[in-house]
């Protein structure tokens, strides 16, 4: 058995689950509604606020989704009780960030500013305090959509490693290089 995928999901007060035609889990709680379609080989079984995903044999193709869709619906249930959160920072001189709304517009030493709509199912908060570096809230109940969203805010300035200045996460440790001068 997969030491993932065996585990039962304890599902929180408030969290709703119906398993619909073609395996299509969905999740109901207070932060929002997640979907997300299972492959019809593993089965999903729902007992006295239990979740439990099993598998038809040992095949190598169905063990690796024995565990895959375990942890997908994992994230699906803290999502929708408790929802996720990450917060980035901006390190460099002159970086700056605003929001109005789902746009946020980013300064990070180019020519023009870089403007990204985000999508709907995240909230998105600003912060610019002096002597302190921007930061950028992003929370949703979806980790899937909000990790894709810090890869791409992320990419628009990469932390480098000379100076440390770039997009990071915060709490990040960057691996700093000592330069030209080191070596004299």
């Amino acid at each position: 058995m997969s030491r993932i995928g065996k585990l039962p999901i304890k599902l929180p007060n408030g969290v709703a689950v119906t398993v619909g035609e073609d395996n299509m889990i969905t999740l109901k709680g207070p932060k929002g509604e997640l979907k997300q379609q299972v492959n019809p080989d593993i089965k999903v079984a729902v007992e006295n606020g239990i979740l439990t995903v099993e598998r038809p044999t040992d095949d190598k193709e169905h063990r690796a989704m024995h565990g895959l869709y375990r942890s997908l619906i994992n994230n699906m249930v803290t999502g929708v009780s408790e929802g996720f959160r990450k917060e980035l920072e901006l390190v460099g001189v002159g970086y700056r960030v605003t929001n109005q709304g789902q746009l946020l517009e980013l300064s990070l030493g180019y020519t023009h500013s870089i403007f990204l709509q985000l999508p709907d199912e995240i909230k998105v908060e600003t912060k610019m305090e002096r002597n302190k570096n921007p930061l950028i809230i992003l929370e949703s109940c979806d980790k899937q959509l909000l990790g894709q969203v810090c890869a791409k805010i992320r990419s628009f300035r990469k932390p480098e490693p000379y100076k440390g200045k770039g997009i990071r996460f915060v709490g990040e440790q960057i691996r700093r290089k000592s330069g030209k001068t080191a070596s004299k």
